[in-house]
């Protein structure tokens, strides 16, 4: 071990050698946004964080472990994740609430020289395109023709709706617990007036009733139910496809036991995102190699 310190002292890239810092992944929240929970305290959201790095470790064959902080002041997350590179190899923000963790995570990224995810928005954003195109290719539809709507203007709404908007879909429509984010809301913080001013190019006002009339697509990022009768004023079937898409990532109980006529045509709840193997974190961690040995001093 003293002949790998000193190898490590005289040259400090051969830690991603010779550590487990360049596949050890952290997972860190600070428990005010856990699941449906919402803050829950950084305690009570470890069996959280717990799981997420048993997930990383059995999908994505990456040491990980979960790093709760007693703290929402964002300076006092950023300094301490600071102090801590030299352990670990990249980062996974989990579970911070909006809009503070758009900040955190900005700061992050510029701050460490390694890989940083937040789960709650690129996760989710990667999922759902991923079912968004294959619903399109099922359908023959041609994606960037699509009217989008978002319910859930948080971390992973937000996210949705940017990585849509990259892959071409024009019309998208988000809406948070006040109705459709729209520029002619005085109400919105700096991240939502931004994204009023990227989305809705019909400029639609209201709430989810006026956003969902003749939509192509309903996704489903916050807490609630859609009423059955609302989802019928989606857009109608066309030739080329089966019905219009509406994607849910719920952690709620499956309606499919209670008879269709008294159940809500979608359900939504925050999202959980567990995805490992396409995210940047694991793509870019595992590009690097145990050694066969230790150096030779």
């Amino acid at each position: 071990m003293a002949q790998v310190s000193r190898a490590i002292a005289a040259d400090e890239t051969l830690a991603d050698r010779y550590t487990w810092t360049s596949r050890l992944v952290v997972v860190v929240s600070d428990g005010t946004a856990v699941l449906g929970l919402g803050d829950i305290g950084p305690r009570a959201s470890l069996p959280v964080m717990e799981g997420k790095s048993a997930l990383f470790k059995q999908f994505a064959g990456l040491n990980s472990i979960p790093l709760v902080l007693d703290t929402k002041d964002p300076d006092e997350i950023v300094e301490t994740l600071i102090r801590l590179r030299p352990s670990f190899g990249a980062v996974n923000l989990e579970d911070i609430s909006a809009p503070r963790c758009f900040e955190i995570e900005k700061r992050v990224i510029e701050a460490l020289d390694c890989p940083v995810m937040h789960d709650d928005q690129h996760g989710t954003a990667i999922v759902a395109l991923a079912a968004l195109k294959g619903a399109v290719k099922v359908q023959d539809r041609d994606i960037t023709a699509l009217r989008v709507v978002i319910s859930g203007a948080g971390a992973a709404g937000v996210a949705c709706a940017n990585i849509l908007l990259a892959a071409g879909i024009a019309d998208v429509t988000v809406l948070d617990s006040k109705g459709i984010v729209s520029s002619d809301r005085a109400d919105l913080n700096e991240i939502k007036a931004d994204l009023a001013a990227r989305t809705n190019p019909a400029g639609r006002t209201g709430g989810i009733v006026e956003a969902l009339d003749g939509a192509d697509v309903f996704l489903g990022v916050s807490a609630g139910t859609v009423p059955e009768e609302i989802i019928a004023t989606m857009a109608p079937r066309r030739s080329s496809s089966r019905c219009p898409t509406r994607t849910r990532r719920s952690t709620r109980t499956s309606h499919a036991s209670t008879p269709r006529s008294s159940r809500p045509a979608a359900a939504t709840s925050r999202t959980r995102s567990t995805m490992c193997s396409p995210s940047p974190v694991c793509s870019r961690v595992r590009s690097t190699q145990a050694p066969a040995a230790s150096p030779r001093a």
